[in-house]
């Protein structure tokens, strides 16, 4: 199967929602499954994460976007920071989970590969 690089481009919860289902769907199939959030979206996954909705999802047995996030993880999807985005936001590598990756945007389309790109 084909892998699937996810490029989450703004702070939306909702963005960040389709961008796992899509990532979890994927790495379930088997397929390499990567995450690069650019610009200042890398603050989605600042401890604590939350979402706009995360009550309503919770609420219908659906997942809240932290959970979410830790079944990506447990699925092997990679999670790679813009660095421009950390410069951006004022975060450092230390205020994020420590298998969470950091690179520019050249680099990911560099080892894109065969690998489906999707902007989110």
């Amino acid at each position: 199967m084909r892998g699937l690089t996810i490029i989450v481009a703004d702070v939306s919860s909702e963005r960040f929602r389709t961008a796992l289902s899509l990532a979890t769907a994927t790495a379930a199939l088997g397929g390499r499954t990567r995450i690069f959030l650019q610009g200042e979206a890398v603050t989605l996954l600042r401890d604590p994460i939350m979402g706009r909705g995360d009550d309503a999802h919770a609420d219908a047995g659906l997942p809240t976007l932290a959970t979410h996030y830790a079944e990506a993880l447990a699925l092997g999807v990679r999670f790679t920071l813009c660095q421009s985005g950390l410069t951006l936001t004022a975060t450092q590598p230390s205020d994020y989970e420590p298998t969470t990756e950091y690179a520019g945007l050249v680099s990911i389309m560099a080892d894109l590969g065969d690998d489906r790109l999707v902007v989110v």
